[in-house]
């Protein structure tokens, strides 16, 4: 969600150097098959973070800004924006410009006209984001950033209502395609966040039609970009159709050896390509890999559980999947996946040193190797820190990562006064009460997983346990709302800076992206200071000490960070492995006339 302008480098088509086929308009025909592990938790592109629905809503809505989808390194170009930024020489200043022509889906809520998008549609979508009613999970792309918000802000925290036509010198539409924007401080981020479906474009007649008491659309996505919602059953099914009034974009050229196949098959084709993408829901690993394997899934990310039936030894596919044609893209995921302790949790929250050290002695108890080995069958590395590799502020000379220690762990409990008083074999709090801990987990075999070695490590520390069993939309919604003592989980980055995941920590996120509730002065003061600091040694440093009291204070037992990887058929034409999207749809293309043959036939 980062920073730092890239140069763009206008193509300009001719007849001589456009197919003869690039007019076309997508093809019905062609239907691209997925499938998520994870169900979405709504369409409201303000509303939600979670990656799963940011997947879909990348594809039915439009930020100013996107990556290139085959520059290596990531850089970021204009999406509907006519040009990178303008900003002033003390990078407080920036003036952005909208491209004219640009149109949403047809909509009741535009009562028959034809809807342009304008400047005034993005300052409005980034004022939901600020607006304190929606709760906006991402919040921490654009607070506290703008001239004159914060004032904004307290009104309608004080009024219950957010006045969406006050004036804010920090935001505005200045004309019908003209977006200037004043910072209090510099923002390296931000352009980096302004590529995020945060960030993206929502009608205000849309808003106005369907929000619901949140002031949420989470149901009716109306947008900008390639696809339009065509069928959704809810943690089931979703259908996505070209949109028949998408502005006319065409496939990138690259300069990149290793892009010269996709170049000259794809070069000028107008985009999407693709007339239908069908995502199908299947939460279980062995039946999303077999859809794959009878050909039902056109590329998937392997179930960690089951890479073994994939993969061989070396990392390299098994004989019977290259037999097919299936290509393999391996990657370390911008991601990290810790268990997060609830900080305002009676038992395992709060800032005392009996409360670290049992924070602290569960990380010690806790054997990541066995993880590693286990439930990630070698696909992952012990995280050592907040932010994960390959995103800027990755620190390599850094590692907080706790060392399994189990009699450790013991002692440690011993000393501050969790001993097993009445002799029941588990340990007690300090006060003589029950110690028991509470953890949320899936009801599908990689939660089992998961309860299985967090049951093994707290019964050879003598501390009972219990699983709050829900599905994983239902358990973010409890995380949010502090009602989860203990969950496992990752969080993944779709820009190249990792700046966005200090912010998980930050004590004014806490209930939104900072679902640990963690609030510490000490790293929300560096936090502050950090946030006008460019990608430098000084801030380098200054992460690290934030990182440190991560280790120190334990709001996270850090696990590990993933390899992913994916295994594409050979009649998906354009996939490149990219580790910030999965699923940039719009790119890819289908050979219906090459020949099916699945890896099970």
């Amino acid at each position: 969600m980062r920073v730092r302008a890239a140069a763009f480098v206008a193509l300009v088509a001719t007849l001589a150097l456009v197919p003869l086929h690039a007019s076309a308009q997508a093809d019905p025909n062609k239907v691209l098959r997925v499938a998520f592990p994870v169900a979405e938790t709504g369409l409201d592109p303000q509303a939600t973070n979670d990656i799963y629905s940011t997947y879909v809503q990348r594809a039915i809505f439009d930020p100013l800004y996107t990556y290139d989808v085959l520059a290596r390194p990531y850089r970021i170009v204009p999406n509907t924006a006519a040009a990178l930024p303008e900003i002033s020489p003390d990078g407080l200043a920036w003036t952005i410009r909208v491209k004219p022509g640009i149109y949403f889906n047809d909509d009741p809520a535009f009562k028959g006209r034809k809807r342009e998008l304008t400047a005034a549609d993005y300052v409005f979508s980034i004022k939901r984001v600020l607006d304190p009613k929606m709760r906006a999970p991402q919040l921490q792309a654009f607070d506290g950033l703008f001239d004159g918000a914060d004032a904004v802000v307290a009104k309608a925290k004080e009024t219950g209502k957010f006045d969406y036509d006050a004036v804010m010198p920090g935001l505005q539409a200045t004309d019908r395609y003209t977006i200037r924007i004043r910072l209090v401080h510099t923002a390296y981020d931000l352009l980096p966040n302004l590529t995020i479906a945060t960030g993206a474009a929502v009608a205000r007649e849309v808003v106005e039609a369907y929000a619901d008491g949140n002031g949420w659309v989470m149901q009716n996505p109306v947008g900008t970009g390639p696809f339009r919602l065509k069928e959704w059953r809810r943690g089931q099914k979703i259908v996505l159709e070209a949109n028949p009034g998408f502005r006319d974009m065409r496939y990138p050229d690259s300069a990149d050896p290793a892009d010269r196949g996709i170049v000259a098959k794809l070069k000028g084709r107008k985009l999407p390509m693709i007339g239908t993408i069908d995502i199908s829901i299947i939460e279980e690993s062995n039946p999303r890999l077999l859809a794959f394997e009878k050909g039902d899934l056109d590329y998937i990310q392997v179930p960690p559980d089951l890479v073994p039936n994939v993969l061989q030894p070396d990392n390299t596919l098994q004989p019977r999947f290259a037999k097919a044609g299936v290509t393999l893209a391996r990657g370390i995921q911008p991601a990290v996946s810790y268990t997060y302790f609830n900080m305002e949790d009676p038992v395992v929250g709060g800032y005392t040193k009996d409360k670290v050290a049992l924070r602290r002695a569960i990380g010690m108890a806790f054997n990541t190797d066995e993880e590693i080995k286990v439930l990630w069958h070698g696909q992952a590395v012990p995280a050592t820190g907040p932010i994960p590799p390959h995103v800027i502020g990755y620190d390599p000379k850094f590692n907080g990562h706790v060392s399994y220690d189990m009699p450790g762990a013991k002692a440690l409990l011993d000393k501050f006064g969790y001993v097993d008083r009445d002799g029941d074999g588990f340990r007690d709090m300090p006060d003589g009460k029950p110690l028991v801990l509470a953890i949320g987990s899936a009801p599908d075999a990689r939660g089992r997983q998961y309860e299985e070695l967090w049951q093994k490590t707290l019964t050879g520390l003598g501390v009972r346990v219990e699983f709050k069993k829900q599905k994983w939309p239902d358990l973010l919604k409890m995380a949010r709302a502090g009602q989860l003592q203990m969950w496992y989980l990752g969080n993944i980055n779709v820009t190249t800076d990792g700046y966005s995941f200090l912010g998980l920590l930050y004590g004014k996120h806490a209930g939104l992206t900072n679902i640990s509730r963690f609030n510490l002065p000490e790293y929300n003061k560096l936090y502050d200071q950090s946030r006008s600091m460019p990608d430098t040694p000084e801030r380098t440093k200054l992460f690290r000490v934030m990182s440190g009291l991560v280790t120190a204070y334990a709001p996270w037992n850090l696990e590990v960070y993933r390899y992913e990887n994916l295994i594409v058929y050979p009649w998906v034409i354009g996939y490149k492995y990219n580790a910030f999207s999965n699923h940039p749809w719009m790119y890819y293309d289908i050979d219906l006339k090459m020949p099916r043959r699945p890896v099970q036939q």
